[in-house]
């Protein structure tokens, strides 16, 4: 049996008679939605389509918990999510099979409703051929695709989704998650393609960001040697996006484009921390190490003359806010 879709909430149905079902679903009928059945049209109103697609190291409750973010994501961006749950080859059945799930939460205002829709389809791997035509019957036309590949076993796996990947406005993927062979995966449209753990690390990109912003340019890149970044067991993906940030805002600044930049794993640093730390020639230093588990993080720089310490609060991005920070910006 496909364990990943039977984890999955929603009412199953007919995969011929999807739209059929979502309409009695709204209207109040069997497949009536939690929250509020009898939804308007306003609250309905979906600006984007959003594919999850649920790969084969997908385990039954990281698939809720996926699940979960697409929740949570679709309250405040209303939308209608396909999840696709491909069936492993040791699992039974030869069938697509179809769920459909919908839920309203009340909005910022008096009389504000935020509606979202689900349809969940579980497929074969023999019959992945067919799978175009199914997700295009599921979305909404005329509006924006975007596709989220979680959890894959191999970017061979991936490749096979050309449809998903050529047509969508964008495409995400998470590299805390990604195999080992996506380094080497040729994207159809790269420019479209982005990284969860790069978003997850907005707060601490604005923080830096704003910190350095009090020297000047020039006086952050003379002496400057290189750049070093470490992390605990727990942020790696995390440590790489903020080392390639890190050498391009650098590189705005007109530092060398060869500036060395190392990322190192460190025994020394508990598993929920990150560091970032310039080296210079001059006897300048700065440095920002965060804690992701205590929520604090610690910037110590002297640069230009002028010595400098903070403590701040801070965390990386939840799940939901990343999905939105990937998406649209």
């Amino acid at each position: 049996m496909p364990e990943i879709f039977n984890a999955l909430p929603g009412q199953e149905v007919p995969v011929g008679g999807i739209s059929k079902a979502l309409a009695r679903m709204w209207a109040g009928g069997e497949e009536s939605a939690p929250g509020k059945p009898d939804a308007g049209e306003s609250a309905k109103a979906t600006q984007v389509n959003f594919v999850l697609h649920l790969g084969y190291f997908t385990t039954s409750e990281d698939a809720e918990r996926q699940f979960q973010t697409a929740v949570e994501f679709s309250r405040r961006y209303p939308c209608r999510v396909v999840v696709l749950c491909p069936m492993r080859m040791d699992e039974s059945g030869q069938d697509f099979r179809a769920k459909i799930y919908g839920e309203c939460t009340p909005g910022k205002t008096k009389g504000d409703m935020r509606c979202c829709e689900f349809v969940m389809l579980s497929y074969p791997m023999a019959g992945r051929r067919y799978l175009e035509n199914q997700v295009s019957v599921c979305l909404s036309t005329d509006l924006p695709l975007y596709y989220w590949a979680h959890n894959f076993s191999s970017s061979v796996r991936l490749n096979d989704y050309q449809y998903l990947l050529s047509r969508s406005k964008r495409v995400l993927f998470d590299s805390a998650l990604a195999p080992a062979d996506l380094a080497d995966f040729v994207w159809p449209k790269p420019e479209v393609v982005r990284d969860l753990a790069y978003a997850r690390l907005l707060p601490v990109r604005q923080a830096i960001g704003q910190f350095l912003s009090g020297f000047a340019p020039a006086a952050i890149i003379g002496g400057l040697s290189g750049v070093t970044v470490r992390h605990g067991a727990a942020h790696i993906a995390e440590a790489l996006g903020l080392a390639a940030w890190a050498r391009s805002r650098l590189n705005d600044c007109g530092a060398a484009a060869e500036l060395p930049v190392e990322v190192l794993a460190s025994a020394e640093l508990p598993a929920h921390d990150i560091e970032l730390s310039f080296r210079y020639s001059n006897g300048q230093h700065f440095s920002w190490r965060g804690d992701t588990a205590r929520g604090c993080a610690h910037f110590k720089a002297s640069i230009g003359g002028a010595g400098s310490e903070l403590a701040i609060a801070f965390n990386l991005l939840g799940p939901a806010a990343a999905l939105a920070e990937a998406m649209f910006f």
